[in-house]
């Protein structure tokens, strides 16, 4: 096949699964959340009335299963639109886990693992190394121990070595290529790199003890996946100590609506139910372990090791929760999730499911609490508006699950792990 047929190939491939997610969204029923939600008034009348503001939207998929335990979905949506612009924060982090793990399948090297010791070198202005990692057993860094890293307790350094590891272009090719047409990730996080630092992506060595057993040189993304249109939002923003009054400008930021969130979440836990080109490379201990991390709580590791008082049990898990470290935790409940938050946008991607009853759905969701509509300025209502938001959402939506009639319980035992190191 030559190059320009593989091409309109591919082009078509992505142009299937864009409409297939897209009908998706044209699918949703968009009647029921809001009635829910009307059902607690003294919990959600502010969210409900206020809507735009907040910038709310919500995802819910409901799961049935047949008598073969064969998953079916019907989804829920309340304001779910793919062109109103949301910060995705560390949401990014979860699909920059999936492809690492799947790019280190493609390169089939023998001896290449994801607990293949990675070394990460610096050839351009404000790209660092790494070359040791103490939070590590062995006490060196790993693909396996990033993710790690990233999904208890959302760590950004973390995620930049995978965007690295990965290179812009191919992070988001690949996930176009998939269908997930609409996100936008090709900037590193925290460290408020520019277009062109962001667009090169560090030197990386796999080494097993002296042996080098993949190189990747400086990869330079050649196209540019800033937003076409200029994204504004809010009223001002502070530079330094003054408030500039006009509004925040996001168009050279990350962006991952809400649909492809959930669909890549989607295709980690029930790939054998989605078509496969939207499915990710992976292999059977892949998935085990993005299991057991995506739902082991931080102060259950050893390595990494977490603990009291900077992290607890409900750190990074805001649906039912809130993030709150006084929370009592139901043991038969794990969350399966990715969150977020920053510049006032809060989120979660999140698989819920009780061991014990059968009960499991899918929930994702983002709020934006800037109630004065300024960036950058610390002054965010996530404790206020946000976390309470979160786990009354969870609730709710538990609470309706826990009530609703199925005629096959669930057998989960595939998401029962045990939780080590």
């Amino acid at each position: 096949m030559n190059k320009q047929k593989t091409k309109r190939t591919l082009k078509l491939i992505a142009l299937l699964l864009m409409t297939s997610i897209m009908t998706q969204a044209q699918n949703l029923d968009t009647d029921f959340l809001p009635k829910l939600m009307a059902t607690k008034p003294e919990q959600f009348k502010d969210i409900l009335d206020n809507a735009d503001k907040y910038r709310v939207q919500i995802l819910y998929t409901q799961i049935n299963r047949d008598k073969k335990n064969r998953p079916t979905f019907k989804i829920y949506g309340f304001r779910i639109n793919n062109s109103e612009y949301f910060y995705p924060a560390s949401t990014v982090k979860f699909p920059a886990s999936l492809m690492a793990l799947e790019k280190i399948n493609q390169l089939n090297i023998k001896g290449l693992t994801k607990e293949t010791p990675m070394f990460t070198g610096a050839e351009y202005e404000r790209h660092t190394p790494v070359t040791k990692d103490s939070t590590a057993e062995n006490g060196l860094p790993s693909v396996a121990h990033y993710i790690k890293k990233i999904l208890m307790v959302s760590d950004n350094d973390a995620f930049n070595r995978l965007y690295e590891f990965l290179g812009q272009e191919a992070f988001n090719e690949t996930l176009h290529q998939k269908g997930y047409e609409h996100s936008r990730i090709y900037h590193r996080l925290q460290v408020g790199m520019n277009r062109e630092q962001n667009r090169r992506t560090n030197p990386i060595q796999f080494k097993e003890g002296n042996k080098v057993l993949y190189e990747q040189p400086m990869v330079i993304s050649e196209k540019n996946y800033a937003s076409p249109t200029p994204i504004l939002v809010g009223k001002g923003y502070m530079k330094g100590d003054s408030l500039v009054k006009e509004p925040f400008v996001f168009t050279d930021k990350n962006f991952f609506p809400l649909l492809e969130q959930q669909g890549i979440l989607k295709a980690v836990l029930f790939p054998e139910a989605i078509p496969t080109k939207q499915r990710f490379q992976l292999t059977d201990s892949d998935y085990q372990f993005l299991y057991k991390y995506m739902s082991q709580m931080p102060t259950e590791s050893t390595y990494p090791k977490y603990e009291a008082p900077d992290f607890y049990p409900t750190y990074c898990k805001f649906l039912m929760y809130g993030g709150n470290k006084d929370t009592v935790i139901n043991p038969n409940i794990r969350i399966f999730n990715k969150v977020g938050d920053a510049y006032g946008f809060l989120l979660d991607n999140a698989y819920i499911v009780d061991f014990s009853t059968g009960v499991e759905f899918m929930l994702t969701t983002v709020l934006l609490c800037n109630n004065d509509e300024v960036f950058n300025d610390d002054h965010y209502d996530y404790e206020t508006v946000g976390f309470p938001f979160m786990k009354n959402l969870g609730q709710l939506i538990y609470d309706f699950e826990s009530t609703r009639p199925r005629k096959y319980k669930a057998d989960l035992s595939k998401f029962k792990k045990s939780y080590d190191k």
